[in-house]
Parts: structure tokens; C-alpha cells; sequence
């Protein structure tokens, strides 16, 4: 069970910020790292610091929460906090933990946080396990995390593969990555997620993970790369 969640609170409104320290400082569970008046000074901080959770305005100067967090590679969860019901839509693609209209109530906030609290609390719990039941081809299928050799995205499906078989799950690869510790895998593509552990070789823009070949894209090389290397390269 996770102790703490750290968020950062954005919104060009100084009265909607206000509210929102109120709350956070009411919340045993919620530690407040910064407040932002715009998404321009959000990615600043997030250049610098990592944090779990964003209270996102959308309709703000200069570049909206929506196009912010869509240019985000690996975004923490994000809590929509908006005026406006018509951005629903966006939430629902980006996978925001929630989406809130003000004025926001405490009531309403909380149950919003608490939706945050129940994801990290299974985040973290997964994070502990060493494998997973997955429904395919209707069975239960054990996965056992240290067996997968990396994912492959495919619409609606995703192919797991290990080193012995391949699993097909019914689910998208942002929904099933979730479920899987994230220390533990690196999406190096759109389209497919690696384990770390697994990788033997990088050449090019290409992963050697056993007999097989995974590709790394162009805007996430730097930062798989990092990932995989950090300061072991010699």
C-alpha cells in the first residue's frame, strides 16, 4: 500500500489553486509538490522532478492541459480539474484517473483522490507479485513477469511474448502494461513494451531481446537508452 502521493497542482487561476492547496493539505495521503500557473511552468518542474499525480486544468494560456499532456512521453496519472464538460471526450482517450467540473467540492475531490489511492495502492501491490492471471482464448493464463521477453500491441490485442510461448490477452497495451511492475518494462514503441532484464544487445534503433528484434522509436531513444544503460556504458 502506497504511504504518500506526491502531485503538483496546475491551473491559471489563483482562486482554483487556492482551493485545490485546501484540499490537498485536508488529505492525509496527498503531499503536494508545487503549484503551477500554467502547463509551460508544469513541464519546467517536470523536467526536473518526477511525481505521481497532476491536478490539470485544461483551458489555459499558451498550451492547453489536453495538448500538454498529450506531448508528455511517460505522463504521471493526471486528474482533470475543468469547467468544461466538453473536453470528456480527450480525458477518456488519454487515460486521466478522473475528471473533475468545477466548483470542485471536497466531497467530489475526495472521491476522485481516493480513485487516485486505489490505483497507486495496485501499482504497488504489482510491483510485489511475481505473476499475473490473463484471460486468453478463454483460460486463465499465468504469466510470470520474470518469462515475458517484451509486448506487442495490436489495436485491441496485445501479444505477450515469452521465451517458450505467446499469449494473446483481449486488452490495448496501455491498459495491460498497467498491470505489470513498471520498474520492470520500458515502452520502446507505440506498439511494443520490453523487459529491461531481458535485452541483450542495442544496435541502431533496434532492441535484441533472444532470436527476436523489437524497435526502439526516434522520439524514445534517448530515454530507453538511458534506461537500459544509464552509467554502465563503457
Amino acid at each position: 500500500m502506497i504511504n504518500t502521493i506526491s502531485c503538483v497542482i496546475t491551473d491559471d487561476e489563483p482562486f482554483a489553486r487556492k482551493g485545490l492547496m485546501k484540499y490537498v493539505e485536508k488529505t492525509p495521503f496527498l503531499e503536494l509538490k508545487a503549484q503551477c500557473e500554467d502547463t509551460i511552468e508544469l513541464g519546467d518542474y517536470l523536467d526536473q522532478h518526477s511525481v505521481d499525480l497532476l491536478f490539470l486544468d485544461i483551458q489555459m494560456p499558451h498550451v492547453s492541459g489536453v495538448d500538454f499532456l498529450r506531448s508528455l512521453v511517460s505522463p504521471p496519472k493526471v486528474i482533470f480539474t475543468t469547467a468544461f464538460k466538453e473536453y470528456a471526450i480527450e480525458g477518456f482517450e488519454l487515460d486521466v484517473l478522473d475528471y473533475i467540473l468545477k466548483p470542485i467540492t471536497y466531497d467530489r475531490f475526495m472521491k476522485s483522490v481516493f480513485k487516485a489511492k486505489d490505483y497507486f495502492d495496485l501499482k504497488a501491490g504489482n510491483d510485489k507479485q511475481e505473476y499475473i492471471f490473463l484471460k486468453s482464448d478463454g483460460r486463465l493464463e499465468k504469466i510470470v513477469f520474470s518469462d515475458v521477453l517484451y509486448f506487442e500491441g495490436m489495436e485491441n490485442y496485445v501479444i505477450i511474448h515469452t521465451s517458450g510461448r505467446k499469449i494473446i490477452v483481449h486488452s490495448t497495451l496501455k491498459a495491460l502494461i498497467e498491470k505489470f511492475p513498471a520498474h520492470q518494462f520500458i515502452q520502446t514503441h507505440k506498439s511494443f513494451v520490453v523487459s529491461l532484464s531481458r535485452v541483450t544487445s542495442i544496435e541502431g534503433n533496434m532492441l535484441s531481446i533472444e532470436q527476436h528484434e523489437v524497435p526502439v522509436s526516434r522520439q524514445l531513444r534517448e530515454h530507453v537508452i538511458h534506461k537500459l544503460v544509464g552509467n554502465k556504458k563503457f
